[in-house]
């Protein structure tokens, strides 16, 4: 069943320089901050969100390799790396947001993170690596989730994990990707944000 959140009012304006920070809510890491700029876009999934994906995903990613495409804030790869995680590429294009990931790695002694300054397209195109699971949470104005769903399924390892956090419901993305590509593990609402876990089905249609 979905899980659905009441929205708590409406949305805030742009954060204060002083408040753009986020905490780490789980594993090893637990209660560290981590800061991040501000950037057109940049969103870090929620503290119930996070919470609720990693109920799903498990509390410990003992030996994961983990591909943060739209890393941002790093909210979501600093979360896995507490977590065990054995690796955690960390995408980003924006240099302030770069700075960041690089100052806060290294804050938090997070040795199995790799902040890499590239675009998740390109990266896509480097020739397949193999993930156990992957973030994807682009800017909502963007049409990147698309682009980025179409190539992903080779990147997986086999039961691999796809986190997709969209402003529309993650099934009406699906229906303008191949149909047989994935399929809706679970999925959640919080206020305006969609999110949902995928995966490539054992047996495609």
């Amino acid at each position: 069943m979905p899980v659905h959140f009441k929205p708590s009012g409406p949305r805030k304006p742009t954060l204060a320089k002083a408040a753009n920070r986020v905490r780490i809510i789980g594993g090893t890491m637990r209660s560290r901050v981590i800061e991040f700029p501000e950037v057109d876009g940049l969103r870090p999934t929620a503290n119930r969100v996070r919470e609720t994906l990693f109920n799903w995903l498990g509390q410990t990613l003992n030996g994961q390799r983990c591909l943060d495409m739209f890393s941002g804030s790093g909210a979501l790869g600093f979360e896995a790396a507490s977590r065990s995680a054995a690796e955690v590429i960390m995408l980003e294009v924006d240099r302030n947001a770069l700075t960041t990931l690089a100052t806060n790695q290294k804050k938090l002694g997070a040795t199995c993170c790799r902040v890499v300054a590239m675009d998740a397209l390109k990266f896509l195109e480097l020739g397949p690596q193999k993930f156990d699971i992957v973030f994807v949470d682009p800017p909502f104005g963007s049409d990147l989730m698309k682009a980025v769903l179409t190539k992903l399924p080779e990147y997986l390892q086999t039961g691999g994990i796809v986190y997709a956090e969209w402003g529309v419901p993650i099934s009406d993305v699906l229906s303008n990707v191949h149909a047989a590509q994935w399929e809706i593990v679970k999925q959640g609402r919080a206020g305006a944000v969609h999110f949902a876990l995928l995966r490539v089905p054992a047996y495609p249609n």
